[in-house]
């Protein structure tokens, strides 16, 4: 099992969890982006620098994730073509992608992605609080406990 972390956009906490976790279970850690992340040295952490293209590192982890790893997105198109491959695949805020959720988030994603192309004036939302920590931390836990007992 590796976790993978599309780290263009990860927030840090996320990225600390995952880290911790990692070092905790001696789990093969993957940052994947189109430019250098900040990252903690540990034999376990790779990072994996793409060409500076659109969705490069997107492509990278499609090509190369195998079931029963686990990948950290908040990019639904990505997690879409996860979800088909059977990978399992949770956001920054704490949601599992799957195979009854998928299709939705991507409908609502496209949607608003649309609205804000046309002028709809649609904000986003990021912020990235206690809250939505501890609703990632708790969700990240479930699962990597569940792969990890699956797994024995």
């Amino acid at each position: 099992m590796k976790i993978w972390i599309d780290a263009d956009s990860c927030p840090k906490p996320v990225k600390e969890i995952v880290e911790r976790a990692a070092k905790r279970e001696k789990i093969q850690l993957i940052f994947t982006a189109n430019r250098k992340i900040p990252m903690e040295d540990n034999e376990l952490f790779t990072m994996v620098v793409t060409e500076a293209k659109d969705q490069s590192a997107d492509l990278y982890i499609v090509d190369n994730v195998e079931e029963g790893d686990l990948v950290i997105t908040r990019d639904i198109p990505l997690a879409d073509e996860l979800v088909e491959k059977k990978i399992q695949v949770l956001n920054d805020r704490g949601v599992l992608y799957t195979v009854e959720n998928i299709k939705e988030r991507l409908s609502v994603r496209n949607f608003m992605y649309e609205l804000r192309e046309y002028g709809g004036g649609v904000e986003r939302h990021s912020a990235f609080g206690p809250k939505e920590k501890q609703a990632f931390a708790n969700a990240f836990d479930r699962q990597l406990s569940k792969m990890l007992k699956n797994s024995l």
